[in-house]
């Protein structure tokens, strides 16, 4: 089994032994020293809350080339969860629910691009999409300028939480179609993944 090298960061060193106990004794785990995140594949990072501190780690790991950032935060309000999507943060655990096997998942979908996120929190995040949607986009006029309509119908289905193969089916598309619009969608964009796109999205209304 090839281990997925991974580096935390954590505001408090108790936190970070905390996190480091639960993963040095899974075989699919393998941690490096804090002072190499240029050798990981995945960055945890481990905070009581979504701070200006935490996103300042978060920014100076995001310039580590294809490093994966997952997120362990006790609590995250809605300015904080919009703020790690934008940065490109792949998955977010709750501490209270930070069990090894949640971690160890976490990692995993990280490191094979995909994104993870309690769904209680998805459920804000698409709120926050909605209200700019009515509140300022609708009455301003505002259209989806810059997309093709395929491509905000993907992105519209992402935002509700659709995986690859219930888009294909909604939109009659093959997955391949589906995986080749968003490939272009995030190339153009020089977005990171499915969330940060939504981010996007959100930030230049065009949901």
């Amino acid at each position: 089994m090839e281990r997925i090298q991974v580096v935390v960061k954590a505001h408090d060193p108790i936190s970070r032994a905390g996190v480091l106990s639960q993963l040095k004794q899974r075989p699919e785990i393998e941690i490096l020293e804090t002072d190499s995140p240029e050798k990981a594949q995945v960055a945890l990072v481990v905070a009581d809350s979504v701070c200006a501190d935490t996103l300042g780690v978060l920014q100076a790991l995001r310039c580590h080339g294809s490093l994966r950032l997952v997120v362990v935060a006790g609590t995250v309000d809605d300015s904080g969860l919009l703020a790690i999507v934008e940065i490109g943060v792949s998955g977010v655990v709750r501490r209270a629910e930070a069990s090894p096997e949640r971690l160890v998942a976490a990692i995993q979908s990280a490191t094979d691009g995909a994104g993870v996120m309690p769904p209680d929190l998805l459920g804000r995040l698409l709120t926050q999409v909605s209200r700019v949607q009515g509140e300022m986009l609708g009455p301003r006029g505002l259209t989806f300028a810059g997309l093709a309509e395929r491509e905000v119908q993907v992105l519209r289905l992402i935002a509700e939480g659709c995986d690859t193969a219930e888009i294909a089916a909604a939109l009659s598309y093959s997955q391949r179609t589906v995986k080749t619009v968003l490939h272009d969608i995030t190339t153009r964009l020089h977005l990171r993944n499915r969330a940060h796109a939504v981010a996007y999205a959100l930030r230049n209304g065009l949901l």
